[in-house]
């Protein structure tokens, strides 16, 4: 089944405007998907905007800041009534580059909310419509700092262990309804936004790094294959996590199938 077939007519993407997401937003362009895409600055968005209009699909923007508390209100405003049938969780990267009690709280405030609150009642928005279709998408993008604490990363590691496990859990509990979710777990990626964290912190650009637009490829070929794809690992490797893909998922589906048993008691 084609792209458009599964997840269109159109997809939303937040953190749009440049690496991961414009890599995303022009794939599926090309797939034939209508696009909404948000980010917080608008001359980018215009740009992409215009690229994206000339392979023939409609394209609509908005600039919104995600880590404002109605920033979920203001991106189900813009979809509208458009029938969102794949919606990418792109943006939530650290920017405050401190350790936890040298900024103020209020910035940590703003990142958990971009990170937890606005993903969360953006898939509790979208995901609705897509569990009552019968099919759909949501990709969370996230990070290896999910599978652990670490220095000068607390709230950001803390923000991408929630992501992980509350989109574990929505594959459990929307697979059955035919709505697919992968938390897509990157490692360094080569972006505007990490190239700038480095130059502030004063670390050179180091080789390897993933290309975004391998990263959405990539993405969009392990979505119908959830809950979770590590860069450059396959589903038996324990690299990033103590625990392969196929553990993480074999562990969700035991506690299900549980769930479902207890469930079944109780009504009777």
């Amino acid at each position: 089944m084609t792209l458009l077939a599964k997840y269109g007519p159109w997809a939303l993407i937040t953190g749009a405007s440049e690496g991961t997401g414009s890599a995303f937003a022009r794939q599926l362009a090309d797939a034939g998907l209508n696009l909404i895409l948000i980010a917080r600055r608008e001359g980018p968005l215009a740009g992409l905007a215009a690229d994206i209009r000339a392979k023939g699909v409609e394209c609509v923007t908005a600039s919104v800041d995600l880590s404002a508390l109605d920033a979920s209100v203001k991106i189900a405003e813009v979809a509208g009534d458009r029938e969102i049938g794949l919606f990418i969780a792109n943006a939530g990267a650290d920017t405050n580059g401190s350790l936890f009690l040298d900024k103020d709280i209020a910035d940590w405030d703003q990142l958990t909310t971009m990170n937890v609150f606005t993903t969360m009642r953006n898939c509790h928005h979208f995901g609705q419509g897509m569990r009552a279709r019968k099919r759909g998408g949501i990709i969370i993008v996230g990070s290896g700092a999910c599978y652990g604490g670490l220095h000068g990363l607390a709230v950001y590691c803390a923000a991408k262990a929630f992501a992980l496990t509350f989109g574990e859990a929505l594959w459990s509990e929307l697979g059955d309804h035919g709505v697919d979710v992968l938390n897509l777990i990157l490692g360094r990626t080569d972006t505007p936004a990490h190239r700038l964290i480095l130059e502030q912190s004063g670390q050179p650009v180091p080789e390897g790094m993933a290309q975004p637009e391998d990263v959405a490829r990539v993405g969009l070929e392990r979505l119908p294959h959830g809950p979770i794809h590590n860069w450059g690992e396959d589903e038996n490797t324990i690299g990033m996590s103590a625990a392969s893909p196929a553990q993480r998922r074999g562990k969700i589906l035991a506690i299900k199938a549980m769930s479902q048993g207890y469930s079944v008691k109780q009504d009777a």
